[in-house]
Protein backbone atom coordinates (compact mmCIF):
# COMPACT_ATOMS: atom_id res chain seq x y z
CA UNK A 1 0.00 0.00 0.00
CA UNK A 2 3.11 2.69 1.02
CA UNK A 3 4.26 1.81 -2.74
CA UNK A 4 0.86 2.56 -4.01
CA UNK A 5 1.03 5.62 -1.95
CA UNK A 6 4.11 6.97 -3.46
CA UNK A 7 4.02 5.79 -6.93
CA UNK A 8 0.42 8.16 -6.81
CA UNK A 9 2.39 10.93 -5.49
CA UNK A 10 5.41 10.42 -8.16
CA UNK A 11 2.89 10.13 -10.22
CA UNK A 12 1.21 13.19 -9.88
CA UNK A 13 4.24 15.29 -9.67
CA UNK A 14 5.31 14.20 -13.36
CA UNK A 15 1.94 15.29 -14.26
CA UNK A 16 2.04 18.47 -12.39
CA UNK A 17 5.60 19.23 -13.69
CA UNK A 18 4.83 18.42 -16.99
CA UNK A 19 1.53 20.58 -16.92
CA UNK A 20 3.80 23.72 -15.73
CA UNK A 21 6.40 23.11 -18.26
CA UNK A 22 3.67 23.23 -21.19
CA UNK A 23 1.78 26.15 -19.38
CA UNK A 24 5.89 28.05 -19.56
CA UNK A 25 6.14 27.05 -23.09
CA UNK A 26 2.83 28.98 -23.98
CA UNK A 27 3.73 31.73 -22.19
CA UNK A 28 6.82 32.26 -23.56
CA UNK A 29 4.85 31.42 -27.15
CA UNK A 30 2.28 34.39 -26.10
CA UNK A 31 5.02 37.13 -25.48
CA UNK A 32 6.84 36.19 -28.32
CA UNK A 33 3.63 36.86 -30.34
CA UNK A 34 2.49 39.86 -28.40
CA UNK A 35 5.46 41.64 -28.32
CA UNK A 36 7.28 42.09 -25.11
CA UNK A 37 7.33 46.44 -24.28
CA UNK A 38 10.53 48.45 -22.91
CA UNK A 39 9.51 49.39 -19.19
CA UNK A 40 9.14 52.98 -18.21
CA UNK A 41 9.30 53.71 -14.76
CA UNK A 42 10.47 56.77 -12.31
CA UNK A 43 10.70 58.20 -8.86
CA UNK A 44 9.96 62.12 -9.70
CA UNK A 45 10.93 64.41 -6.52
CA UNK A 46 10.37 67.94 -5.41
CA UNK A 47 13.00 69.21 -2.72
CA UNK A 48 14.34 71.97 -0.70
CA UNK A 49 18.10 73.26 -1.81
CA UNK A 50 19.69 74.25 -4.43
CA UNK A 51 20.79 70.58 -5.34
CA UNK A 52 20.04 66.96 -5.83
CA UNK A 53 22.34 65.59 -4.13
CA UNK A 54 22.03 67.62 -0.72
CA UNK A 55 18.34 69.12 -1.18
CA UNK A 56 15.82 67.67 1.54
CA UNK A 57 13.37 65.57 -0.34
CA UNK A 58 9.80 67.19 0.28
CA UNK A 59 7.97 65.12 -2.11
CA UNK A 60 8.19 61.80 -3.74
CA UNK A 61 5.90 59.52 -6.14
CA UNK A 62 6.55 56.91 -8.57
CA UNK A 63 5.40 56.78 -12.30
CA UNK A 64 5.17 53.66 -14.61
CA UNK A 65 4.30 54.40 -17.89
CA UNK A 66 4.34 50.90 -19.64
CA UNK A 67 2.70 49.04 -19.96
CA UNK A 68 0.05 50.74 -18.27
CA UNK A 69 0.04 54.43 -16.13
CA UNK A 70 0.25 53.70 -13.03
CA UNK A 71 2.23 54.69 -9.12
CA UNK A 72 1.83 56.80 -6.81
CA UNK A 73 1.45 59.74 -8.83
CA UNK A 74 -1.71 61.37 -8.07
CA UNK A 75 -2.36 61.50 -12.26
CA UNK A 76 -0.59 58.78 -13.99
CA UNK A 77 -1.95 58.70 -17.44
CA UNK A 78 -1.47 62.43 -17.51
CA UNK A 79 1.76 62.39 -16.91
CA UNK A 80 2.67 59.89 -19.14
CA UNK A 81 1.05 61.39 -22.04
CA UNK A 82 3.09 64.45 -21.54
CA UNK A 83 6.29 62.45 -20.86
CA UNK A 84 5.07 60.67 -24.34
CA UNK A 85 4.44 63.62 -26.30
CA UNK A 86 8.80 65.13 -25.37
CA UNK A 87 10.05 61.49 -25.94
CA UNK A 88 10.92 61.44 -22.04
CA UNK A 89 12.63 64.73 -22.81
CA UNK A 90 12.07 66.09 -19.00
CA UNK A 91 13.81 69.43 -19.97
CA UNK A 92 10.93 70.20 -22.84
CA UNK A 93 8.17 69.96 -20.49
CA UNK A 94 9.20 73.69 -18.98
CA UNK A 95 7.28 76.28 -20.44
CA UNK A 96 9.33 79.22 -22.58
CA UNK A 97 7.77 81.94 -20.53
CA UNK A 98 6.59 81.44 -17.11
CA UNK A 99 2.94 81.56 -16.94
CA UNK A 100 2.94 84.27 -13.76
CA UNK A 101 5.65 86.82 -12.32
CA UNK A 102 7.21 85.67 -8.88
CA UNK A 103 9.06 87.31 -6.44
CA UNK A 104 12.66 87.68 -6.34
CA UNK A 105 12.49 85.69 -2.73
CA UNK A 106 15.48 82.87 -2.92
CA UNK A 107 14.42 79.56 -1.62
CA UNK A 108 15.51 77.17 -4.06
CA UNK A 109 13.52 74.04 -5.15
CA UNK A 110 14.72 71.02 -6.86
CA UNK A 111 13.09 68.47 -8.77
CA UNK A 112 14.47 65.17 -10.39
CA UNK A 113 13.40 62.31 -12.74
CA UNK A 114 15.48 59.13 -11.89
CA UNK A 115 14.91 55.95 -13.56
CA UNK A 116 14.16 53.98 -16.94
CA UNK A 117 12.24 55.71 -20.03
CA UNK A 118 11.38 53.12 -22.93
CA UNK A 119 14.12 51.14 -21.53
CA UNK A 120 16.64 53.40 -21.12
CA UNK A 121 18.37 55.25 -17.59
CA UNK A 122 17.10 58.69 -17.10
CA UNK A 123 18.60 60.47 -14.45
CA UNK A 124 17.46 64.86 -15.08
CA UNK A 125 17.67 67.80 -12.52
CA UNK A 126 16.55 71.37 -12.34
CA UNK A 127 16.65 74.16 -9.91
CA UNK A 128 14.12 76.92 -9.56
CA UNK A 129 15.01 80.26 -6.82
CA UNK A 130 11.59 79.24 -5.07
CA UNK A 131 8.07 77.20 -5.50
CA UNK A 132 6.32 79.84 -7.18
CA UNK A 133 9.05 79.47 -10.22
CA UNK A 134 8.50 75.90 -10.35
CA UNK A 135 5.02 76.12 -10.84
CA UNK A 136 4.53 79.35 -13.18
CA UNK A 137 7.35 77.03 -15.45
CA UNK A 138 5.46 73.92 -14.99
CA UNK A 139 2.12 74.79 -14.70
CA UNK A 140 0.88 73.47 -18.28
CA UNK A 141 2.05 69.96 -16.95
CA UNK A 142 1.21 67.60 -14.68
CA UNK A 143 4.56 65.17 -14.45
CA UNK A 144 5.46 67.34 -11.46
CA UNK A 145 1.96 68.73 -9.92
CA UNK A 146 1.94 66.59 -6.82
Amino acid sequence: MRHVSNFRLTALAACTGLALVGTAASGIADAATTGLYPPSALVLTIGAGDDSGTATVVRAVTLTCAPTPGGSHPAPAAACTELNAVDGRFGELAADTPTRACTRQYQPVTITGDGVWQGKRVSWTATYGNACELGATMARGQVFAF
